[in-house]
């Protein structure tokens, strides 16, 4: 738990360092002509997140629900499932646990400390413990489960990327960070966040070359399990 909370911390700083960048960025060029820089020059729609594989056009429609936003802050060079993937992929062939980031996603005018964190982690071992009671379980992977700010898909990989002779027990998560509370329908919110982890799961399992997708169909399943 103390790692994970250094990790966040850092995480954060990491976050305020960029978007004070950003700002002085900016603020130079203003000053350097006459012309303002194009707005499609630093927003993009949802499809063309984290590498522009991983968010599906009914995903980039629940991130709408979610944000309030159909455009965002470009992701960065490695803000990929690609990049994702190679990382997951070269931690596996020493250990079955880790984790690392996918991408952030920012919402137009959004601050600093309101952002989806788009992550994955290897688990080791097939989900076995009861969820928390704000998740529902749906079916899809081996589990998935989602809340009002949260959606994780978990799924096994069999691949040749994914060397060794146990499966790869891989979480995909897409948590909201924010000191304010959702706001919306917690329904449509928990479908919200079911489908942007589904579309990104499958973009991974795809990149990993995953048997079967790991389990994962061409849309997400928003049923109860």
């Amino acid at each position: 738990m103390q790692m994970v909370i250094i990790r966040r911390a850092v995480r954060d700083v990491l976050v305020a360092v960029t978007v004070v960048g950003s700002m002085a960025l900016g603020a130079v060029g203003c000053t350097g002509g006459d012309e303002a820089p194009k707005e499609d020059a630093k927003f993009v729609a949802g499809t063309l997140l984290c590498g522009g594989t991983a968010v599906s056009a009914e995903a980039a429609e629940s991130l709408k629900v979610i944000t309030g936003s159909s455009r965002f802050e470009k992701s960065g060079e490695k803000s990929t499932v690609a990049h994702a993937a190679k990382m997951l992929s070269q931690k596996f062939t020493s250990s079955i646990t880790g984790d690392g980031d996918i991408c952030q996603v920012f919402a137009v005018g959004a601050a600093q400390s309101d952002r989806l964190e788009v992550t994955w982690e290897l688990t080791g071992s097939p989900p076995e413990s009861e969820p928390a009671p704000k998740f529902t379980v749906l079916r899809m992977g081996e589990r998935a489960l989602t809340a009002a700010d949260v959606g994780i898909v978990q799924f096994a990989c069999r691949s040749e990327k994914v060397l060794g002779s146990l499966p790869a027990h891989v979480d995909v998560g897409v948590e909201r960070w924010s000191p304010k509370e959702p706001e919306g329908d917690p329904e449509k919110l928990k479908d919200a966040y079911a489908t942007v982890a589904h579309s990104v799961s499958l973009a991974m399992a795809k990149e990993l070359g995953c048997e079967n997708n790991g389990g994962l169909g061409a849309r997400p399943s928003l049923d109860p399990a």
